[in-house]
């Protein structure tokens, strides 16, 4: 499979396979595709430099126009990894799964099982309860196991009576970002050859008559804007930008361990279409579970508490996305939809959140002027 080295123009715009292009057009040229929807024509342009080329697994080296993907490697259909059998697996996942049985019961039915076979000199599927639950830990696919650490006020403390909150250990549940970013762009039922699914490229809408058509992120003027300030950097060139989507809302799930409260971190993308995310194909997931202080009620409305409330929930999502950090100016390779390996930089952006997360992330008093 030939490839063009790097130090190549980039001119020669994103690859046929990738959304459907005219491999003719001149080098440069930004009229990529032509949309006729409702009689209307639209024209998009893609942007000419963060044009998402295919590359090597390594990032080395841009591939040459339609060039195919290197193959994905499947497990054999009779490979049950980390499980020994398929019966081991299928009563996993009835007792987990299915009939979601104690760890008591399933103690019990194990030391059944494995009395009724003493005679055959054979074992249960499982030996206990934390047998089984080590094997699904252990399962290789899907997402980020999660992880936690604690935050906790380090102040000046006052004299007298202290605030509990000021003493309070805060614990903040989370996943490698980095990997749920992973998960989130390499999957494969997104379909990137089709525009409405998985946009590659920031780009424009235009029609005839100047209108312009806004949809998806990439549409936006936000990410056209962005990566003209990433092309800055001819190290970036040919990669995919790769918007990050935050979206918190305590007010939707709410679980109570000792004296902690949580509440949802969501993570998104921006390459993938609003009706894909709207569809809940996974194009949304949970990355943390960040805590919310509390306190005495005579000391809920201090300046001290409001200020330590906005720097615990400011400081606990920049640990939680600071594994996206070094990708944010030096292009990491993704594998995406299409099996394509690609150079990926990612940008914060979207925050979605209602009035009372509004407030606490800009740092300013709910129901008060900013100004």
């Amino acid at each position: 499979m030939a490839a063009a080295p790097l130090d190549e123009p980039l001119e020669q715009g994103l690859p046929g396979q990738d959304m459907g292009l005219d491999l003719d057009r001149e080098p440069g040229a930004q009229h990529i595709d032509v949309v006729d929807r409702a009689r209307i024509v639209w024209r998009r342009l893609l942007h000419p430099t963060l044009n998402a080329l295919p590359c090597t697994p390594d990032g080395s080296r841009f591939l040459e126009p339609r060039s195919p993907p290197p193959p994905r490697e499947r497990n054999a259909k009779d490979d049950w990894t980390p499980f020994r059998s398929r019966l081991q697996f299928e009563v996993a996942e009835f007792l987990y799964k299915k009939n979601q049985m104690s760890q008591r019961d399933i103690n019990t039915l194990m030391d059944l099982w494995g009395a009724s076979l003493v005679e055959y000199g054979g074992r249960p599927p499982f030996d206990n309860s934390a047998h089984l639950l080590d094997s699904i830990d252990a399962i290789p696919l899907g997402d980020a196991p999660w992880s936690k650490f604690e935050l906790s006020y380090r102040g000046p403390i006052p004299e007298g009576e202290v605030p509990s909150w000021m003493t309070e250990k805060y614990t903040i549940w989370r996943r490698d970002t980095r990997v749920v970013m992973h998960s989130l762009i390499d999957c494969e039922d997104y379909d990137s050859e089709n525009k409405d699914e998985f946009d590659l490229v920031p780009y424009q809408e235009v029609n005839e008559e100047g209108g312009r058509r806004l949809t998806n992120v990439l549409s936006g003027n936000w990410a056209w804007r962005q990566a003209d300030t990433i092309a800055e950097n001819p190290a970036t060139h040919g990669s995919m930008f790769v918007p990050v989507i935050v979206g918190s809302d305590k007010t939707t799930v709410s679980v109570a361990t000792g004296n902690n409260e949580y509440y949802p971190l969501y993570i998104s993308i921006g390459n993938v279409a609003n009706s894909v995310r709207r569809a809940h194909r996974n194009a949304v997931r949970i990355v943390a579970f960040l805590a919310i202080a509390k306190c005495e009620k005579k000391h809920r409305n201090t300046a001290a508490f409001r200020t330590f409330k906005r720097q615990l929930y400011h400081a606990s999502v920049s640990i939680v996305l600071d594994p996206l950090r070094p990708a944010m100016t030096t292009p990491e390779v993704v594998r995406c939809p299409d099996s394509h390996f690609r150079r990926v930089i990612y940008g914060i952006g979207p925050n979605l959140m209602d009035y009372p997360e509004q407030a606490l992330a800009a740092c300013v008093v709910e129901g008060w002027c900013p100004v």
